[in-house]
């Protein structure tokens, strides 16, 4: 199988990458803990067979006899210890560092296959967060051969647990894999899969069309609608964890006394929009409108919560009791999907509100942002693939975030509150209750799922996962 990606993998190591391009191939490469079925959202045994809670922040985790990394040694605790006390170690620079080190004190190796948790506090994503975010590795695989540290050890020469083992590797042009017949689990049906960097859309497209790739993603719609007609191409259409939102200056940075201050302007804005038609025509796909502050599939995400649907009578009526019947202007920014961006625009254009669209790239967006200088702005939000409403929460209505622009103390004590606990009863609750606020203030004015679009070989079968994550390993030949 021929895999295309326009993103360069540089770096084999996924416990130092994030971007998605990185997760596909960890998924390949690399074994975790713990799994997580993307059907139920429910965790089993990986290389972690059985697991017990001694207390609130102790976890005991027995491991799976007989697994084996690649390079034939045996998976053992000392090896899942190391993993996890190097990368919350002070020398490791991680990118899965900022994530476990949240919860994780250390971990102690109790028998040959058996080991300790030490959490700092109680944390209810723990299981989630092994089985997603830490690949495991071998006992001193960040060591060099002088004792040294070597954090890009494992950046080319990658030694693994997962379906799928490294037998050639150019950084940025292909990666060649071959099935682990020593693979722990249930091992692929498809022998080798080769993955060639291909940045450009239009060198992707013919060399599907002439055979030389059979699998590429985040193919822009039309694209994949028009190759999908063509005897060399299935289009196929998944669904995709990130949501589209407008987030809205309530706290009032850019202006303590502006508009958007006002509650029934936010609520306003919300009934302006059009969901529905940017949803069918603009993402397409499997993309759905949405009314909540994070995606329906994430845990906690209720859809009982108040929704404003489209509406422009009443959002000009709005408008008028907020005493802004002659409308205002205000800057909207956005760096990606520019048709939505432009639709956003166009339909507060539509109830009178004068826009400045203000198109950018990410890094001016951010830095504005954190300037405190944007009243408005399209964003989007992929949750990391993480199908739980923390994953969303946190990072928009902490106190510390500047994607926060609600103002709302009691909103970020409710959202981290939900962390705090294990109960999923108690959690669901509180989840409840925030996005409740969120809606009845209108802090944002949420639009849309996303969906990813395919164009594969029709003689491969490529099962579609429903949390968006490509999961190649369980592809076949027809």
């Amino acid at each position: 199988m021929r895999v295309a990606l326009a993103e360069e993998i540089l770096n084999l190591d996924y416990n130092y990458t994030t971007k998605r391009e990185y997760i596909i191939m960890a998924e390949l490469t690399d074994a975790t803990l713990f799994e997580l079925d993307p059907e139920t959202q429910e965790f089993g045994a990986a290389v972690a067979t059985d697991w017990n809670w001694v207390d609130d922040t102790t976890l005991d985790v027995t491991l799976r006899e007989g697994v084996t990394f690649h390079d034939g040694s045996e998976l053992t605790a000392a090896d899942v210890a190391y993993t996890y006390n190097w990368i919350v170690s002070e020398e490791s620079e991680a990118q899965a560092k900022g994530t476990i080190e949240r919860w994780l004190d250390n971990v102690e190796v109790t028998g040959d296959l058996s080991l300790r948790f030490h959490l700092k506090s109680v944390y209810p994503l723990v299981l989630r967060d092994m089985a997603q975010r830490v690949k495991l590795r071998p006992e001193g695989a960040y060591e060099a051969d002088d004792g040294s540290i070597d954090e890009s050890a494992m950046a080319s020469d990658l030694i693994g647990a997962g379906p799928y083992k490294v037998v050639a590797f150019e950084p940025g042009q292909e990666v060649v894999l071959e099935r682990f017949e020593d693979y722990w689990g249930e091992r692929p049906a498809i022998e080798n899969v080769v993955v060639r960097n291909l940045p450009d859309i239009g060198t992707q497209q013919a060399e599907l069309m002439s055979g030389g790739v059979d699998w590429m993603f985040k193919v822009p719609l039309d694209v994949a609608e028009s190759l999908g007609n063509t005897p060399q191409a299935t289009h196929l259409s998944g669904p995709d964890l990130r949501v589209g939102f407008l987030v809205l200056d309530a706290a009032g940075y850019t202006d303590e006394e502006g508009p958007l201050t006002n509650v029934k302007v936010r609520q306003a804005v919300n009934h302006a929009l059009n969901r529905e038609e940017m949803s069918k025509f603009l993402i397409g796909g499997s993309s759905e409108p949405i009314h909540t502050p994070c995606h329906p599939a994430q845990f906690g995400c209720t859809e009982d919560i108040p929704a404003y649907p489209y509406d422009p009578e009443k959002a000009r009526a709005l408008l008028d009791e907020a005493g802004y019947g002659d409308g205002f202007r205000m800057d909207l920014w956005a760096y990606r999907d520019k048709p939505a961006a432009e639709a956003i625009a166009a339909d507060l254009e539509a109830v009178g509100i004068d826009v400045n669209l203000r198109y950018v790239k990410l890094a001016s967006l951010n830095q504005a942002r954190a300037q405190q200088e944007i009243p408005a702005y399209f964003g989007t939000w992929g949750s990391g693939g993480t199908a739980d409403t923390a994953a969303i929460a946190r990072v928009h209505f902490s106190s510390e975030s500047d994607r926060n622009l609600s103002g709302d103390g009691e909103l970020t004590e409710t959202v981290l509150a939900a962390e705090k606990t294990a109960d999923p009863e108690e959690r669901k609750r509180l989840y409840e209750e925030a996005l409740t606020t969120i809606a009845e203030q209108a802090y944002w004015a949420p639009l849309f799922s996303y969906s990813q679009n395919y164009l594969v070989n029709p003689e491969l079968d490529f099962p579609l996962s429903p949390d968006g994550l490509p999961r190649l390993d369980e592809s076949s030949w027809k």
